[in-house]
């Protein structure tokens, strides 16, 4: 049974996960009813472009996604677990099982601080440590709560290759250091890129589940998405949602277990990490000043423009970008070209 037809059971579907149907990732998906949005009696092309909220869209998009790291497994207690061990196979600690009942325990206050109708939906990495943290973080929510619970392959761990010699791995991740996290490949394995690259994927198909319905039927119900996932894959799903470049993304400390961040939509249509945490989470996570800026815009101003989110880290890509196309010269001068610091005539 898939998890999807488990939430419709009387299970609990975080107490035993089983493979996500595959027709429904081979779905076309045209877009129902519901998101045939009226705005001034047209549809909201804006969100359909752009896959994200605009204020007076009729679109239902989750209150708020939560992307959770796996507790203590014994590969975090002791490296040479994976030297016998499959990745995949690595469990929690005694002490992980304990972090994921309190981080459960934690995010039902989140989601139900506001108190009325609301609900979770969960994602979760196939890993043993991600799974079993899953069943420790639902026991916090009663099954009326759960609107269901679904394994995705693409929010796994990044691959370090198959059994890990202990040496071996720590002079690899030295080589990583001095080559920089992002673009670094293990050997047989995985880099960030490359979990970017699945991550990307993973987000087209949750904006399809969304589009279609999947995650509710109770357009009363505030949704709430749970990702139960690794440290590495977390920060690039937070890279690709706000588009934090390469060296954004270099800054940013790992969770720690169980650790949670909480990303909720804002009254202006946007997410933002602003709404639920401080700057000073926020600074201590690694982010730059510019990157809380635009967290804060997200938190509280209206929807900018496609080309105002697609400039929001323009600072970042140009030196001193002018304000104006004016430029001092005038009219009849000459236009000039700067080369290897000389100045010459353009013939």
């Amino acid at each position: 049974m898939s998890l999807d037809t488990a939430s419709r059971h009387h299970h609990h579907p975080v107490a035993a996960t089983g493979q996500a149907a595959e027709e429904e990732e081979e779905e076309e998906a045209p877009p129902p009813a519901a998101a045939a949005h009226d705005l001034g009696g047209s549809e909201c092309r804006f969100c359909e472009m752009t896959r994200q909220h605009h204020p007076q869209c009729a679109r239902r998009l989750p209150k708020r996604i939560i992307l959770v790291r796996h507790g203590e497994s014994q590969g975090n207690l002791d490296m040479s677990a994976y030297t016998t061990t499959p990745d995949y196979r690595i469990p929690l600690t005694a002490l992980g099982a304990e972090q994921a009942r309190a981080a459960g325990r934690r995010i039902h206050d989140v989601v139900a601080s506001a108190g009325g109708n609301w609900k979770v939906y969960f994602y979760v990495s196939p890993y043993a440590r991600t799974r079993a943290t899953l069943r420790e973080i639902g026991r916090a929510f009663p099954r009326d709560r759960v609107i269901g619970a679904r394994e995705e392959c693409r929010v796994r761990e990044q691959d370090f290759g198959n059994f890990q010699v202990e040496e071996r791995m720590r002079a690899v991740k030295e080589t990583r250091q001095r080559f920089g996290r992002f673009f670094f490949r293990f050997p047989e394995g995985e880099s960030a890129a490359d979990v970017f690259d699945r991550v990307a994927s993973f987000l087209e198909s949750l904006w399809r589940d969304i589009d279609m319905g999947r995650l509710d039927q109770d357009p009363s119900c505030e949704t709430n998405l749970v990702i139960v996932s690794h440290g590495l894959t977390s920060r690039v799903f937070l890279m690709k949602w706000f588009k934090w470049t390469v060296a954004q993304f270099e800054r940013l400390n790992n969770f720690d277990n169980c650790e949670f961040r909480v990303m909720q939509l804002g009254p202006g249509g946007e997410y933002s990490l602003l709404v639920h945490h401080t700057k000073e989470e926020l600074q201590q996570w690694g982010m730059s000043p510019e990157m809380i800026a635009d967290q804060q815009w997200r938190a509280s101003a209206n929807r900018r423009s496609w080309a105002e989110e697609c400039s929001s880290f323009i600072d970042t890509f140009f030196e001193e970008p002018n304000d104006s196309s004016e430029t001092s010269s005038s009219d009849d001068e000459e236009p000039e070209d700067k080369e290897n610091g000389k100045t010459k005539l353009l013939e």
